[in-house]
């Protein structure tokens, strides 16, 4: 089993509680060795040299994936998907996030994960959140990765589970660490996880098929 890591505040619940568990040190191990950023474990996923990952939602439907109901999830605004009005300029780690801004209709620079929630804690008016801006439009939260598997689908689902059904508490070392590797303080990393939810219940793939289905209406309107 090799799962692929996508090292984001968002995701750091998730990667305490499965060091946290038992599990075998092949797999923690892969945790390091296979992680990177959310347009990498797309292909990594796609190309089976991993068997499992949190993926862009935009990818998740594939025919070969088994879909899960967990993921990355803002019900409200999330402040680490964000857009700085002007030039249109696409940021290559999330096809999810770049396709958003555009079935929103939002020019400019796309920005996303943990450079993105330091430069929104530096100056949030200089932002449009594109989480908070689907939610105004919509009513509907919004899904930006999604967890997919290639095989051993019950192992993975267990363990989906077990993460959601479970209060993760993050060690105080951990948070220093990230606070001093992502120059985002402790308390506001602690705010901005409250932020995210990671249950995609029925109303979240409410929000992911109006997402999917506006993307495929706007790549026809191109062709």
């Amino acid at each position: 089993m090799i799962f692929g890591k996508i090292d984001y505040i968002n995701l750091l619940p998730f990667h305490v509680f499965l060091k946290s568990s038992s599990l075998p040190n092949a797999f923690k191990q892969s945790l390091e060795y296979k992680k990177g950023v959310p347009s990498q474990l797309n292909h990594k996923l796609k190309r089976r040299q991993i068997d499992g990952a949190i993926i862009s939602s935009i990818t998740s439907n594939h025919s070969m994936y088994h879909r899960l109901d967990m993921g990355i999830v803002a019900k409200k605004e999330v402040k680490s998907v964000l857009v700085k009005e002007g030039k249109c300029v696409q940021d290559p780690a999330s096809a999810s996030s770049n396709a958003l801004a555009k079935v929103l209709h939002v020019r400019g620079e796309v920005l996303i994960g943990d450079r993105a929630l330091k430069e929104y804690l530096k100056n949030p008016n200089g932002y449009i959140d594109l989480a908070k801006l689907w939610k105004e439009r919509t009513g509907l939260p919004f899904v930006f990765a999604r967890f997919c598997v290639t095989k051993d689908r019950d192992f993975y689902q267990r363990l989906s589970k077990r993460f959601m059904a479970k209060r993760v508490r993050i060690p105080r070392y951990i948070l220093e660490r990230y606070a001093k590797e992502r120059g985002i303080s402790q308390r506001d990393i602690l705010e901005y996880l409250k932020l995210i939810s990671y249950h995609i219940g029925p109303k979240e793939k409410r929000g992911l098929k109006l997402f999917l289905n506006s993307v495929k209406k706007l790549k026809k309107e191109n062709i």
